[in-house]
Protein backbone atom coordinates (compact mmCIF):
# COMPACT_ATOMS: atom_id res chain seq x y z
CA UNK A 1 0.00 0.00 0.00
CA UNK A 2 1.03 3.14 -0.77
CA UNK A 3 2.52 5.53 1.77
CA UNK A 4 -0.17 8.53 0.84
CA UNK A 5 -3.00 6.15 0.86
CA UNK A 6 -2.92 5.14 4.27
CA UNK A 7 -6.36 4.97 5.83
CA UNK A 8 -7.87 5.28 9.56
CA UNK A 9 -9.75 1.86 8.60
CA UNK A 10 -7.02 -0.52 10.53
CA UNK A 11 -4.43 -1.21 12.68
CA UNK A 12 -0.57 -1.14 10.40
CA UNK A 13 1.59 -4.21 11.32
CA UNK A 14 2.78 -4.42 14.62
CA UNK A 15 0.59 -1.46 15.99
CA UNK A 16 -1.22 -1.56 19.27
CA UNK A 17 -5.08 -2.20 18.61
CA UNK A 18 -6.24 1.70 18.73
CA UNK A 19 -3.73 2.65 16.62
CA UNK A 20 -4.67 3.37 12.91
CA UNK A 21 -2.09 4.75 10.34
CA UNK A 22 -2.62 8.24 9.46
CA UNK A 23 -3.29 10.01 6.00
CA UNK A 24 0.25 12.09 4.99
CA UNK A 25 -1.80 14.84 4.04
CA UNK A 26 -3.61 14.54 7.64
CA UNK A 27 0.19 14.20 8.92
CA UNK A 28 0.59 18.35 10.08
CA UNK A 29 -2.62 18.15 11.57
CA UNK A 30 -1.24 16.05 14.73
CA UNK A 31 1.60 18.86 15.43
CA UNK A 32 -0.32 22.19 14.82
CA UNK A 33 -1.58 22.75 17.87
CA UNK A 34 2.06 22.44 19.62
CA UNK A 35 2.38 19.67 21.71
CA UNK A 36 5.42 18.57 23.68
CA UNK A 37 6.80 15.70 21.86
CA UNK A 38 9.16 13.00 22.95
CA UNK A 39 11.80 13.29 19.97
CA UNK A 40 13.72 9.33 19.05
CA UNK A 41 16.46 8.31 16.82
CA UNK A 42 18.99 5.62 15.87
CA UNK A 43 21.86 4.66 14.69
CA UNK A 44 24.98 1.93 14.83
CA UNK A 45 22.83 0.57 17.22
CA UNK A 46 22.26 3.05 19.80
CA UNK A 47 19.11 5.10 20.51
CA UNK A 48 18.05 7.57 22.41
CA UNK A 49 15.21 10.00 23.52
CA UNK A 50 14.52 13.61 24.46
CA UNK A 51 11.40 15.64 25.06
CA UNK A 52 11.56 19.00 22.83
CA UNK A 53 8.47 21.67 23.20
CA UNK A 54 9.31 23.57 20.16
CA UNK A 55 8.26 21.46 16.90
CA UNK A 56 5.49 22.72 14.21
CA UNK A 57 4.70 21.44 10.51
CA UNK A 58 5.95 23.98 7.42
CA UNK A 59 4.32 21.87 4.67
CA UNK A 60 1.26 19.96 4.21
CA UNK A 61 2.33 18.20 0.44
CA UNK A 62 4.97 16.75 1.04
CA UNK A 63 4.24 16.79 4.56
CA UNK A 64 7.19 18.75 6.16
CA UNK A 65 8.50 19.09 9.92
CA UNK A 66 10.87 21.54 12.08
CA UNK A 67 12.20 20.63 15.42
CA UNK A 68 14.68 22.19 17.79
CA UNK A 69 17.40 19.70 18.70
CA UNK A 70 20.08 21.05 20.43
CA UNK A 71 23.74 20.36 18.39
CA UNK A 72 24.75 19.19 21.46
CA UNK A 73 22.53 15.87 22.25
CA UNK A 74 22.76 12.44 21.59
CA UNK A 75 19.59 12.57 20.16
CA UNK A 76 20.92 15.38 17.31
CA UNK A 77 24.11 13.43 16.50
CA UNK A 78 22.09 10.31 16.26
CA UNK A 79 19.45 11.54 13.90
CA UNK A 80 22.14 12.72 11.55
CA UNK A 81 23.85 9.63 11.57
CA UNK A 82 20.75 8.05 10.97
CA UNK A 83 18.99 10.42 8.59
CA UNK A 84 16.08 10.69 10.42
CA UNK A 85 14.12 10.68 13.64
CA UNK A 86 10.46 10.13 15.33
CA UNK A 87 8.30 12.64 17.26
CA UNK A 88 5.71 10.87 19.43
CA UNK A 89 3.41 12.79 21.04
CA UNK A 90 2.79 11.68 24.55
CA UNK A 91 -0.19 11.67 26.30
CA UNK A 92 -1.15 12.95 30.07
CA UNK A 93 -0.22 9.67 31.39
CA UNK A 94 3.42 9.88 30.12
CA UNK A 95 3.63 13.88 31.45
CA UNK A 96 6.23 11.94 34.21
CA UNK A 97 8.29 10.23 32.07
CA UNK A 98 8.16 13.25 29.16
CA UNK A 99 9.79 15.51 32.47
CA UNK A 100 12.39 12.48 33.50
CA UNK A 101 13.90 11.73 30.05
CA UNK A 102 14.79 15.46 29.51
CA UNK A 103 17.22 15.72 32.53
CA UNK A 104 19.66 13.36 31.61
CA UNK A 105 22.01 12.66 28.81
CA UNK A 106 21.75 9.16 26.71
CA UNK A 107 25.07 9.27 25.84
CA UNK A 108 26.44 7.39 29.58
CA UNK A 109 23.06 4.91 29.27
CA UNK A 110 20.37 3.96 27.39
CA UNK A 111 17.32 6.54 28.40
CA UNK A 112 14.75 3.39 26.90
CA UNK A 113 16.25 0.46 29.46
CA UNK A 114 16.41 3.23 32.33
CA UNK A 115 12.83 4.07 32.13
CA UNK A 116 11.22 1.09 30.84
CA UNK A 117 10.19 1.95 27.73
CA UNK A 118 9.81 -0.57 25.07
CA UNK A 119 9.52 1.13 21.51
CA UNK A 120 9.39 -0.59 18.38
CA UNK A 121 11.07 0.49 14.79
CA UNK A 122 9.47 2.20 12.52
CA UNK A 123 7.65 1.07 8.95
CA UNK A 124 10.04 3.31 6.90
CA UNK A 125 13.24 4.52 8.97
CA UNK A 126 13.14 2.04 11.75
CA UNK A 127 13.50 4.87 14.28
CA UNK A 128 12.18 3.90 17.68
CA UNK A 129 8.23 4.64 18.21
CA UNK A 130 6.86 5.00 21.64
CA UNK A 131 3.15 4.16 21.16
CA UNK A 132 1.47 3.16 25.06
CA UNK A 133 0.55 6.14 26.30
CA UNK A 134 1.18 8.35 22.96
CA UNK A 135 -1.24 10.16 21.04
CA UNK A 136 0.31 9.63 17.53
CA UNK A 137 3.87 9.51 15.91
CA UNK A 138 5.30 10.47 12.96
CA UNK A 139 8.54 9.03 11.50
CA UNK A 140 10.75 11.35 9.84
CA UNK A 141 13.55 11.78 7.37
CA UNK A 142 15.98 14.49 7.82
CA UNK A 143 16.29 17.09 5.49
CA UNK A 144 19.86 18.57 5.69
CA UNK A 145 19.99 22.10 6.35
CA UNK A 146 23.38 22.41 7.85
CA UNK A 147 23.43 26.57 7.97
CA UNK A 148 19.82 26.48 10.32
CA UNK A 149 21.05 23.02 11.82
CA UNK A 150 23.93 25.17 13.09
CA UNK A 151 22.50 28.64 13.65
CA UNK A 152 19.47 27.51 15.29
CA UNK A 153 19.62 24.30 15.91
CA UNK A 154 16.68 23.43 14.04
CA UNK A 155 15.98 20.83 11.71
CA UNK A 156 13.78 19.99 8.98
CA UNK A 157 12.46 16.50 7.75
CA UNK A 158 10.05 15.05 5.78
CA UNK A 159 7.19 13.13 7.40
CA UNK A 160 7.33 9.15 5.83
CA UNK A 161 4.75 7.82 7.87
CA UNK A 162 2.46 8.51 10.69
CA UNK A 163 -0.17 6.86 13.16
CA UNK A 164 -2.48 7.83 16.19
CA UNK A 165 -4.52 6.56 18.83
CA UNK A 166 -8.11 6.53 17.16
CA UNK A 167 -10.00 7.13 20.21
CA UNK A 168 -8.29 10.83 19.91
CA UNK A 169 -7.61 11.33 16.36
CA UNK A 170 -9.58 9.91 14.11
CA UNK A 171 -10.78 10.84 10.22
CA UNK A 172 -8.31 13.00 10.09
CA UNK A 173 -9.28 15.24 13.27
CA UNK A 174 -8.71 15.96 17.11
CA UNK A 175 -11.17 14.91 19.50
CA UNK A 176 -10.43 16.01 22.75
CA UNK A 177 -13.28 15.23 25.65
CA UNK A 178 -13.98 13.91 28.80
CA UNK A 179 -13.52 10.16 27.99
CA UNK A 180 -10.26 10.40 26.66
CA UNK A 181 -8.24 13.05 29.14
CA UNK A 182 -5.43 10.30 29.60
CA UNK A 183 -4.44 10.51 26.31
CA UNK A 184 -4.90 13.89 25.44
CA UNK A 185 -1.49 15.60 24.36
CA UNK A 186 0.25 17.98 27.17
CA UNK A 187 2.24 21.02 26.94
CA UNK A 188 5.15 21.98 28.79
CA UNK A 189 5.42 25.64 30.72
CA UNK A 190 8.45 25.75 32.12
CA UNK A 191 9.75 23.64 35.46
CA UNK A 192 7.90 20.58 35.00
CA UNK A 193 4.47 21.77 34.66
CA UNK A 194 2.21 20.71 31.79
CA UNK A 195 -0.98 21.99 30.39
CA UNK A 196 -3.50 19.80 28.28
CA UNK A 197 -5.98 20.99 26.01
CA UNK A 198 -8.84 20.71 28.01
CA UNK A 199 -12.13 22.07 26.38
CA UNK A 200 -12.51 22.40 23.12
CA UNK A 201 -14.69 25.45 21.64
CA UNK A 202 -15.93 24.83 18.16
CA UNK A 203 -16.53 27.85 15.71
CA UNK A 204 -19.13 27.41 12.82
CA UNK A 205 -18.90 29.98 10.31
CA UNK A 206 -21.77 33.23 9.90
Amino acid sequence: MAKSSMTNESSGPGMPPNYRPVRLEHASRLLNHGPTVLVTSAAGGRRNVMAAAWSMPVEFVPPRVAVVIDKQTFTRELAVAGGGFALCLPGVALAELTFSVGQCSGRTQDKFARHGIEPRPGPVLGMPLIEPGCAAWLECRLIREPHTEQAYDTCFAEVVAAAADARIFNEGRWHFDAGNAELQTIHHLGGGQFVRPGGVLVATTR
